[in-house]
């Protein structure tokens, strides 16, 4: 093997070391935080799973915090100013601040017309924060997760895998990692497979997003916020047809990016380097 070769798969090695590591600091913290009020909300942990709600919202930083130790653990990382460095990548067009913010709840919409056209009859169109806790979750939800996701584990997945399937890889892990906080607050276990596909064609569409933008974190986060500005998941509970109608347009959408942008999913990723 030549030296830029065994420079090459050292290199793969230390990053994929380096991932799996970040994911599964991210499913133990995470999930160590927020099962308790899974548990509790399932009957299997006595008293009232409200109290332990708290808890579990704290588990919301687990990718964050799997980042910050993954990166200070792997060997030419950059350290954690090179994790946080993306966040200041802003120097895009307007036109992707519009994008990021609005395209979550444009697919949406679209989907709910598609939906009441077909089964004719009228749906509510949108579901913005109702509730000071909503938009405080719209701010911090996407710093704490993405910082991870797409900050630490994307460049190196994409890498790895390329695009396409380091996205779906990717959005596969993010729906598992869901899993306590969706049963902590009383999600149908019927609904649940249905966030595999959501997820995953929601990662290629961010993936989409942040390589468009040249690797901007910062645009990856106020995409995800996007998805907090009309989130589908506030029917959650008591409707699922919001999340089945945008899982759908989800997948349109990404399979739509793939097929008519190809040359953003074959060039250079944004971080390979790591």
């Amino acid at each position: 093997m030549s030296e830029p070769a065994a420079v090459e798969s050292a290199t793969r090695t230390v990053a994929t070391r380096g991932t799996a590591l970040f994911f599964a600091a991210a499913f133990a913290i995470t999930w160590a935080l927020q099962l308790p009020a899974a548990f509790a909300q399932l009957g299997l942990l006595a008293g009232p799973f409200e109290r332990l709600m708290p808890l579990a919202g704290v588990g919301i930083f687990g990718p964050l915090l799997a980042a910050v130790l993954a990166t200070r653990l792997e060997p030419g990382s950059g350290g954690v100013r090179a994790l946080f460095r993306p966040l200041l990548a802003w120097r895009v067009g307007a036109g992707w601040y519009v994008v990021a913010l609005a395209l979550p709840g444009a697919i949406l919409t679209g989907s709910l017309a598609v939906h009441a056209l077909a089964a004719g009859h009228d749906v509510r169109w949108t579901y913005f924060p109702a509730d000071a806790q909503h938009i405080a979750a719209l701010v911090v939800v996407p710093f704490a997760e993405e910082i991870g996701w797409r900050g630490f584990a994307l460049p190196r997945l994409q890498r790895r895998h390329g695009a396409i399937a380091g996205s779906l890889i990717l959005g596969v892990l993010w729906a598992i990692w869901h899993l306590p906080m969706f049963l902590a607050a009383g999600v149908p276990i019927s609904i649940l497979p249905a966030m595999l596909p959501f997820f995953a064609a929601g990662s290629v569409t961010l993936t989409w997003i942040y390589n468009r933008t040249g690797g901007s974190l910062l645009l990856a986060v106020l995409a995800h916020m996007g998805a907090h500005l009309d989130n589908s998941h506030a029917a959650l509970p008591g409707d699922a047809t919001p999340v089945l109608a945008h899982t759908v347009g989800y997948v349109v959408v990404a399979v739509v990016l793939v097929l008519a942008d190809r040359r953003v999913w074959r060039a250079p990723y944004p971080g390979s380097g790591t």
